[in-house]
């Protein structure tokens, strides 16, 4: 009888009140709430099994032990652990953590001064590689700018010089007679022909 209890007990935890829902339609047919019971069943009654009474008190019995057994181990449990916890708040274990978290805190401040200076000499000094390179980058940048503008300057006085040069033999109205009386002394032939080499092959004769 005990056995059955029991295992009633444990079907009855082991029972999902909320089923999946199916994912197929069965292949027997059952039946609703309202159809009606079959008639082989129809002046049933269902009786539930029988129960042995000092079974039953013995189980009881046995199941208000076990709520007091565990009922007062849990209660031992949550004294032990309230009692942890308000060591570690106010007693000597918590002024422990407190005096190490503290040390730790004051440590863990002076690392992170000793990388902030440390990191704050190497921003310095990439700072200061970076303007040497800055200014030497824009007094490179000047000097060529400078060779530019000279190289500039002398092709254009070499130009003027050129074009002075020129100028000399350049026809005015003022020397516009005297041109004209050199060329008709001094007859030019322009055409001639010449070679693959550039040498004169042939040329004509004036008249």
């Amino acid at each position: 009888m005990l056995r059955r209890v029991l295992a009633r007990r444990g079907q009855a935890c082991l029972w999902n009140p909320s089923p999946a829902p199916l994912l197929a339609v069965p292949s027997r047919g059952r039946k609703s709430r309202t159809d009606p019971p079959a008639k082989s069943k129809a002046g049933r009654i269902k009786v539930p099994p029988p129960v042995d009474p000092a079974e039953l008190l013995v189980v009881a019995q046995r199941y208000r032990q076990y709520r007091q057994t565990v009922g007062a181990i849990r209660a031992e449990f949550k004294e032990d652990y309230l009692r942890q916890q308000y060591e570690e708040r106010f007693g000597q274990v918590g002024k422990q953590r407190e005096s190490a978290a503290a040390e730790e805190h004051q440590k863990l401040m002076e690392w992170n001064d000793a990388e902030n200076r440390r990191l704050r000499e190497r921003r310095e000094e990439r700072q200061r590689q970076e303007d040497i390179a800055e200014r030497e980058r824009r007094l490179r940048g000047a000097q060529y700018q400078e060779s530019l503008m000279e190289k500039f300057i002398k092709e254009r006085e070499q130009e003027v010089l050129k074009l002075q040069e020129d100028a000399k033999t350049f026809i005015t109205p003022e020397n516009l007679d005297q041109r004209i009386e050199e060329c008709l002394d001094n007859p030019r032939n322009y055409n001639y022909a010449i070679d693959k080499e550039g040498r004169v092959a042939k040329r004509s004769v004036l008249p």
